[in-house]
C-alpha cells in the first residue's frame, strides 16, 4: 500500500520522480563538459557575446561566419591514466567533447567586423550593429538573337 499526503498526491511517485530527475542520474554527469553558456549584451554600437568555455584552450576553438550566422565550435580530447608502481594500469579514461553555438548576426557583417578574444576560459566576441542595406535591384538586358 502506498502512502499519500494530505493533498492526495502519491508520496512514492514524488520520491522516485525527484530521485530520477536528480543531477546524479542525468546523462551529462560523467566525462562531459558543461554546455557553452552565453551572455549577450547590447552596447552602444555593438553586441558583446561572452561564451564560457572552462577547460578549453585557444587552439580548441574555431569561429566561422557564413550566411549571416556566427558559429563557434569548441572541441576537446584528452586522456587520464593512473598506474601503479610497476607500470600496470589501475585506471585509464579517455574523453572527447564537442560543442557548437550559432548566432544570427546579419548578412551585412563581415569577418573583419567581428573581434574575438579568449581569456580565462571566456571567449568574448564583439559584433558591430549594422543596419541591413537594401539590395539594389539590377536589371540585366538579355540579348535576343534572330
Amino acid at each position: 500500500m502506498l502512502l499519500t499526503d494530505i493533498f492526495g498526491r502519491n508520496f512514492m511517485d514524488d520520491f522516485f520522480e525527484d530521485f530520477a530527475n536528480s543531477s546524479f542520474y542525468r546523462s551529462n554527469r560523467i566525462g562531459s563538459i558543461p554546455a557553452m553558456k552565453a551572455d549577450v549584451q547590447e552596447l552602444e554600437g555593438s553586441y558583446q557575446i561572452d561564451l564560457e568555455l572552462p577547460g578549453f584552450q585557444k587552439d580548441d576553438l574555431h569561429a566561422e561566419l557564413k550566411d549571416g550566422y556566427l558559429t563557434i565550435k569548441a572541441t576537446r580530447q584528452g586522456k587520464e591514466e593512473e598506474k601503479d608502481n610497476k607500470g600496470r594500469y589501475i585506471r585509464q579514461e579517455r574523453y572527447s567533447g564537442h560543442y557548437q553555438r550559432s548566432f544570427y548576426v546579419g548578412e551585412d557583417i563581415t569577418q573583419e567586423d567581428v573581434h574575438a578574444a579568449f581569456e580565462n576560459g571566456v571567449l568574448k566576441l564583439t559584433v558591430p550593429k549594422k543596419e541591413p542595406q537594401p539590395k539594389i535591384q539590377e536589371s540585366k538586358t538579355i540579348l535576343i538573337e534572330g
